[in-house]
């Protein structure tokens, strides 16, 4: 007895046009740019030995070692 395979179609979004385009969500959106910027920070981690960012109010630097120094305070408005 000959057995058919199936083929699996994995869809990015359950939400889709006529034509095939899938819609892009806010939520799709948000979730595939935070993602790329923990990549991107730890990247340059691993090539510059830190990453600036803002913590509590302050921008500061923290290294790989686990050193955090302060560079500035924010302004409120």
């Amino acid at each position: 007895m000959a057995t058919r395979s199936k083929t699996v179609h994995k869809r990015k979004s359950r939400w889709g046009t006529k034509d095939g385009f899938a819609y892009l969500t806010k939520r799709l959106l948000v979730g595939k740019a935070q993602s790329a910027g923990k990549i991107a920070a730890k990247n340059a981690m691993e090539v510059m030995g830190y990453v600036v960012t803002v913590k509590d109010g302050w921008v500061v630097r923290a290294h790989s070692d686990g050193r955090v120094e302060k560079i500035e305070e924010l302004q409120t408005a």
